[in-house]
């Protein structure tokens, strides 16, 4: 019984160290490229999307981006602006600006950008740039009594398989599954379940801007 409850306190240990490097550790040196909040991208045409031809900039040639604080107040322009690299080896296609059709998330929307292995998902707030060899660092609000904390949430490499994107928590398990099937992209997440969207070439008016939260600690 003693070796028992010893095993049990070095596990609970173990799991509070991790979850403190998850949701404390800090954030690495903002690199966002600065035409991303030069303007907005609420009035783009999304079904308007550039030729991966190879003629323009490379994936590697656009220093990778972040949540701005702990969100973004108005929809920043493209992350992979002016890139045209050819899509990596089993990578589909899935760019573009996506809306759900699923009755528990019927306001969700979301931005897809791809170049090379790059992919860059805009959400609800939050840039989730990353690739196979690039972890995305995501921050998400938490009110913790009457303060709001901007905490870093997670770590995720962008991995294909199966013309299926795995996003992998700290290049582990994967936590997210975003692929199109029968002309419908949809993603998997734990607790939402299988999320379908439809495909829109302009930003709703209630995606265009997202709850200010530059004052968060």
């Amino acid at each position: 019984m003693r070796k028992l409850m010893i095993g049990g306190a070095v596990l609970l240990s173990l799991t509070l160290s991790l979850f403190l490097l998850a949701w404390l550790f800090p954030r690495p040196l903002d690199t966002t490229p600065s035409w991303v909040f030069d303007g907005d991208g609420t009035e783009i045409n999304y079904c308007d999307l550039p030729d991966l031809d190879g003629s323009g900039l490379m994936s590697d040639e656009i220093p990778q981006a972040f949540t701005p604080g702990c969100g973004y107040t108005v929809f920043p322009k493209p992350i992979l602006q002016g890139c045209t690299e050819p899509l990596s080896e089993g990578a589909q296609d899935i760019r573009g600006l996506w809306q759900s059709i699923s009755p528990h998330l019927p306001d969700h929307v979301e931005r897809i950008e791809q170049c090379g292995d790059r992919i860059v998902v805009t959400a609800h707030g939050l840039i989730h740039d990353h690739s196979p060899d690039m972890l995305s660092n995501d921050v998400a609000p938490k009110q913790i009594g009457p303060f709001l904390f901007c905490l870093r949430v997670s770590q995720a490499t962008a991995v294909w398989k199966d013309k299926q994107l795995n996003q992998k928590l700290f290049g582990g398990p994967t936590v997210v599954k975003r692929y199109i099937q029968n002309g419908v992209y949809q993603w998997e997440y734990p607790g939402n379940g299988k999320v379908k969207m439809k495909r829109i070439c302009k930003l709703p008016e209630h995606a265009k801007t997202s709850p200010d939260r530059s004052h968060a600690l």
